[in-house]
C-alpha cells in the first residue's frame, strides 16, 4: 500500500477536525480473523454506484455462511440484490463496491471494500483492496431470528418510489437508531473509484427531519474520517434505513453538506461536527430485511449523546 491509506478527502478532513491517524489498521487483504467473521453473518450491507455515479446502499442477506473468504483478498457472496432492490445495477462485475461486516449481537464490526471481480447467478465475487475493522461505538445490540420466506413471497415484496419523504418514512426515521451511509470518493482517471458504506448510530430521534433534508451528528469515531472525506471529493451519497419492527428498509439518495462548526454542534450532545442530507429520491422495500429482531439494547457510548427532540431549541 501507499504510505499513507488515506485519499486526498480523508486528509483535508482529518485536518479540518484536527486528527491525524496514521491509519495503521487499515490492510490491503483481510486478516484471518476478518475472513472468519464475515462467514458467520447472515446479512451483509453493501454499498455501490449506479449507473449515472450516485452511491446506494443496500442489505444482502442469507443463511450465516453465505459470506466465504477463499483468499485474504477474496471474498464470494452467495446472494445477490432482491427484486426491485434499486442497487442491483450497481453491483455488477468491475464496479467499486463497499462492505460492511456487523454483528448486532456483539457490536463487531469490519469494512472490506474493493471491486466487483465477478457476478454471475449464484451471487458476487469481491477483490477486496482495503481491509479494517471498526470500534462498536454507536451499535444498539439487537439478537435476529430468520423468517423463512418461500420463492413466491420473496418475489411478492413491494418497491415503493419516494419523490420525497412521506409521513411514513419520517416516522421510520425519526425513530431510527440505525442507518447506514454509502459514499464515493468520486471519479478519477474517468472512472469511478473507491465506495465506503458505514454505519451510524444514536438515540431515537438522533437524525433530524426538516421537510426533506435530514441532519445528523457526527459522534467521535476513528478519525479516519472515511465518510466525511468522501463527501469532500463527491457530495453525492445515500442512506438505508432499516425497520427492526417490520423488515422493511427505506434506501435514499441525495446530496450533502458538512457543518464544520458554529452553534448548531452544541444543540445536540456528543455531536463534533453534522452534515446535512438533501433527498433527491428514495425506495422503500417492504419486508427486505427477513428477521425478527430482539428489542435494541443502546450501546454504552450511545447512551452519552442526545436527540434533537430533547436538546433542540425552540424555534
Amino acid at each position: 500500500m501507499d504510505e499513507s491509506p488515506f485519499h486526498l478527502g480523508e486528509r483535508d478532513a482529518q485536518a479540518r477536525a484536527g486528527q491525524f491517524p496514521r491509519g495503521a489498521g487499515i490492510r490491503n487483504l483481510m486478516p484471518d480473523q476478518h475472513r472468519t467473521f464475515f462467514a458467520l453473518l447472515p446479512y451483509l450491507f453493501v454499498g455501490g454506484l449506479d449507473r449515472d455515479g450516485w452511491p446506494i446502499a443496500t442489505v444482502l442477506c442469507g443463511e450465516a455462511g453465505f459470506a466465504q473468504s477463499p483468499s485474504p483478498t477474496r471474498l464470494r457472496i452467495a446472494a445477490l440484490p432482491a427484486a426491485g432492490d434499486p442497487a442491483a445495477a450497481a453491483l455488477e462485475t468491475d464496479r467499486p463496491v463497499g462492505l460492511l461486516g456487523l454483528d448486532f449481537t456483539t457490536r463487531r464490526r469490519n469494512r472490506a471494500n474493493g471491486i466487483i471481480a465477478a457476478h454471475d447467478a449464484g451471487g458476487l465475487s469481491v477483490e477486496v483492496s482495503q481491509s479494517f475493522g471498526n470500534c462498536a461505538k454507536y451499535i444498539q445490540a439487537r439478537i435476529p431470528t430468520s423468517i423463512a420466506r418461500s420463492p413466491e413471497v420473496a418475489e411478492s415484496l413491494t418497491r415503493e418510489s419516494l419523490t420525497r419523504l412521506d409521513a411514513a418514512a419520517r416516522a421510520v426515521i425519526g425513530a431510527a437508531d440505525t442507518l447506514f451511509i454509502a459514499s464515493s470518493s468520486g471519479p478519477r482517471d474517468g472512472r469511478a473509484s473507491g465506495v465506503d458504506i458505514s454505519h451510524r448510530g444514536g438515540q431515537p430521534g438522533f437524525v433530524r427531519i426538516d421537510g426533506d433534508v435530514l441532519t445528523i451528528p457526527d459522534f467521535a469515531g476513528n478519525n479516519y474520517f472515511n465518510t466525511l472525506g468522501n463527501l469532500l471529493l463527491e457530495p453525492r451519497a445515500a442512506l438505508l434505513f432499516p425497520d427492526f419492527a417490520t423488515g422493511d428498509v427505506i434506501q435514499l439518495q441525495g446530496e450533502t453538506e458538512i457543518v464544520w462548526s458554529g452553534p448548531e454542534l452544541g444543540f445536540l450532545s456528543g455531536s463534533q461536527r453534522l452534515w446535512r442530507f438533501r433527498v433527491v429520491r428514495g425506495w422503500r422495500r417492504k419486508g427486505a430485511l427477513p428477521f425478527s429482531w430482539s428489542a435494541a439494547e443502546p450501546a454504552p457510548t450511545t447512551m452519552e449523546t442526545g436527540t434533537w427532540q430533547r436538546e433542540r431549541p425552540a424555534a
